[in-house]
């Protein structure tokens, strides 16, 4: 009778709900599970980014179940060489997927599948839609800037919280693992908390730095486009990035690879892979990764809450910027361009475009500016990709 109770008392000791409470911080670990619940109904009731909010909060749920052990962030950051050999033998499920995100993998295959799913036409046919997603990249470097003078990051710190301005979550994933893996969690939720919330935070800031009359303005028909200019775009492009930042090259070169792929006309059993089968699982894969590294131990604390709010301004700022640079070829092309497109400079694609389409209906539901945002959209992850490569290039 005594070793039953024995055994039963050994085995109350070891299930989740004694280990959870046995944690000096146990409070941390319920607060994570109610983040992990905010997110899943973000995603499901919401409808805000589902495919990626949902893996990332059972990503947070599975990190943060006590006794679990799936995930150990230590393992990744290390003095020396991270040792792969003693990951794979004694790492967790979590750790062996997250690889993947430490290896660079994960956010460059997702490139290869956003670029087999973009039409870069509108791009091609009107090449100063560069000049804005280049201006949209503003708050990039105002956000790191910002989190630098804070005096609470380092520089590569401040570098990683920065690219949230980009928009663009595989961006921020390969540039934080790279400079500042323990910020990951913070910096990747944010970025793709900020990319769902697109239709709530651009519209204000697009009806305050433009006249009704600018949202009003009707743009000419786009010219067609050549096959041959279609195939030569990606190549050139590539070309172009690695002489100038080679550090963005893995991101834009498997970005125009995955272009390549979906109009050479020649592989469209590849690029259907890449749009669909590539796309989803790494999909999944990343979003779990990302909600894994945001352990309470790691995620609950004040520069967390300064990330998200540094993250905030930067995206406020590279719309600001992309409005400001398009309200400036406005006025130099006497009224051609409608400011509006140029919300849609970051990197979101096709959501930022499709914001800019639905603003500009609100004044005159006969105008279609989608075509014409898509152009800045595409231009918006090309300079997202060089603004994380110029960063790179600094301080990795």
């Amino acid at each position: 009778m005594q070793q039953i109770i024995e055994s039963i008392g050994n085995f109350l000791q070891t299930t989740g709900v004694a280990r959870l409470f046995s944690q000096p911080d146990w409070w941390k670990s319920l607060i994570m599970f109610a983040i992990a619940g905010v997110l899943v109904y973000l995603a499901i009731v919401k409808k805000f980014e589902p495919l990626l909010l949902l893996p990332i909060a059972v990503g947070i749920l599975l990190t943060n179940l006590p006794g679990a052990n799936m995930f150990h962030l230590e393992m990744f950051i290390t003095e020396g060489d991270i040792d792969f050999g003693y990951i794979l033998h004694n790492g967790g499920l979590l750790d062996l997927l997250y690889l993947g995100v430490k290896l660079g993998i994960y956010p460059c295959l997702i490139f290869i599948g956003i670029g087999s799913m973009t039409d870069f036409k509108p791009l091609i046919a009107n090449p100063s839609s560069l000049i804005i997603g280049a201006g949209s990249q503003l708050g990039v470097f105002v956000a790191f800037c910002c989190a630098l003078l804070s005096g609470m990051f380092s520089p590569e710190e401040a570098a990683s919280i920065g690219i949230i301005g980009g928009a663009d979550g595989p961006t921020a994933i390969l540039v934080t693992k790279t400079l500042a893996p323990k910020l990951l969690g913070a910096i990747a939720i944010a970025a793709y908390s900020y990319m769902a919330l697109i239709p709530m935070i651009q519209p204000p800031f697009m009806k305050l730095l433009t006249t009704k009359k600018e949202r009003q303005i009707k743009m000419t028909t786009l010219r067609p486009v050549s096959k041959v200019e279609e195939v030569l775009f990606p190549l050139i492009v590539t070309l172009i990035v690695a002489l100038v930042v080679p550090d963005a090259v893995p991101l834009v070169g498997c970005l125009m690879f995955g272009n390549l792929l979906n109009v050479s006309g020649v592989t469209d059993r590849i690029a259907k892979a890449a749009q669909n089968e590539l796309m989803n699982i790494v999909t999944i894969f990343l979003g779990i990764c990302v909600g894994a590294t945001a352990s309470a131990a790691n995620f609950l604390d004040l520069r967390t809450l300064l990330i998200i709010a540094c993250g905030l301004v930067a995206f406020c700022i590279s719309t600001c910027g992309g409005l400001l640079t398009a309200k400036l070829m406005c006025k130099l092309t006497h009224g051609k361009i409608n400011p509006l497109i140029g919300s849609a400079g970051v990197s979101a694609v096709p959501m930022a475009a499709r914001v800019a389409q639905k603003v500009g209906q609100e004044e005159d539901p006969s105008n279609f500016l989608l075509m014409h945002a898509m152009g800045p959209n595409v231009a918006g992850v090309i300079g997202s990709a060089v603004a994380a490569g110029v960063l790179l290039s600094w301080f990795a």
